[in-house]
């Protein structure tokens, strides 16, 4: 996959503070972080896609991002399965973060059964660094991920937002 090196970078309010949306000129987001991450997020661009933090203009995030994450934020937990993303990282990153978007809305699973699901049974810590690595929060959901006693476990936006994300989901997946 080739990708574009014109970024944007948008400003996105939402209830959990704000949004920053990088996209590309496809419109396919390339990343998703919170205001108070930025730095993480430059730094998620920089070694995933050797894009430096001086080369992403602001720019308005594509109608399917800004729309769906509102939808999202509303109640409707299927819209963020209309963006596009395109993320860029090692071919074992990639099949962990396809995996994640799997998870159904509401539900939570562990680092093992991650993966277990991915065909890698034993890489456990694996898939706890590529979940940490993942630079498109919320859309690409790590924080449906838990300790094996289902405690929560860190998170790139902080735990209280983690929490936040999941009580939403499950509120809003039971009143459906």
């Amino acid at each position: 996959m080739t990708f574009d090196s014109s970024l944007s970078l948008s400003r996105l309010d939402s209830p959990l503070g704000v949004l920053l949306a990088v996209s590309d000129a496809r419109d396919c987001l390339r990343a998703l972080d919170f205001e108070d991450h930025e730095p993480r997020m430059l730094r998620l661009l920089r070694t995933q896609n050797g894009v430096e933090g001086d080369r992403v203009r602001a720019g308005t995030a594509p109608a399917a991002v800004r729309e769906s994450l509102a939808a999202f934020f509303r109640g409707e937990l299927d819209a963020l399965s209309r963006i596009a993303v395109a993320t860029r990282g090692t071919a074992f990153q990639r099949r962990v973060w396809a995996a994640l978007r799997q998870i159904p809305s509401g539900a939570t699973t562990s680092y093992s059964a991650l993966a277990r699901a991915i065909g890698a049974p034993n890489a456990y810590r694996a898939v706890g660094l590529a979940n940490g690595a993942n630079p498109i929060a919320i859309i690409v959901p790590c924080h449906r991920v838990v300790g094996a006693d289902g405690s929560l476990t860190g998170y790139g936006g902080g735990i209280a937002r983690k929490q936040w994300l999941l009580d939403h989901e499950r509120r809003w997946r039971i009143a459906a």
